[in-house]
């Protein structure tokens, strides 16, 4: 195997994930976290593995730079983070219940629930979407091409046409990065949330 030409490869299709996601749909989430934190709502991140991590480096981002950066805190919080509850959970009642069954004991009509899945079909993640459905909580969902159900489920859905999970993952920390520092480099401000607009448009009306 020709290890560098491997890796050119490699790196090509890692753009062209990249490049398969809109724009636009990464400036409506970013709307609804900005609506999130105007109104004072809780924010949950999930995953699992590697989307795992990323939903804590993500809460990371979103409760210190953000926050710091726009004079608001995020109320945002990994459902990752917490072994003990986690563990508990799913050796009480089920792997598939780690998410629904801590949503359940901080959730809120009107909260916003993230969920990070390259499959789109994981038991716990699928559950926790589900139950956020039916208590009224605003979903976000990052699916890769498999998609599966959650991509069905969610209120807001980005999906890319890849399954290599790196690739998926790698394009998901982009797309949290992206996220955040929409609030770390100002572009959403608090004088925005003040005024209504949410976000500044391409033209900044």
């Amino acid at each position: 195997m020709n290890l560098n030409h491997w890796i050119s490869e490699y790196l090509k299709a890692q753009t062209a994930a990249l490049q398969s996601v809109p724009p636009l749909a990464i400036e409506g989430i970013v709307r609804l976290l900005a609506e999130a934190v105007a109104n004072d709502r809780q924010v949950f991140v999930f995953g699992n593995g590697g989307c795992g991590a990323i939903a804590s480096h993500f809460a990371c981002d979103l409760g210190k730079g953000a926050s710091n950066a726009l004079g608001l805190r995020f109320r945002v919080r990994s459902l990752n983070d917490n072994m003990p509850w986690i563990t508990a959970i799913a050796n009480d009642h089920g792997y598939e219940d780690i998410f629904w069954r801590q949503l359940e004991g901080h959730a809120r009509p009107g909260d916003l629930a993230f969920a990070l899945s390259v499959s789109g079909k994981s038991p716990n993640i699928v559950s926790a979407v589900k139950w956020c459905a039916a208590h009224q909580l605003r979903t976000v969902a990052l699916v890769g091409a498999g998609e599966g159900s959650v991509a069905q489920l969610a209120d807001t859905v980005i999906s890319m046409p890849e399954k290599h999970f790196g690739r998926v993952e790698d394009v998901y920390m982009t797309i949290c990065h992206v996220i955040s520092y929409a609030f770390v480099e100002g572009i959403v401000s608090r004088a925005d949330l003040t005024a209504g607009s949410g976000a500044k448009s391409q033209n900044g009306a």
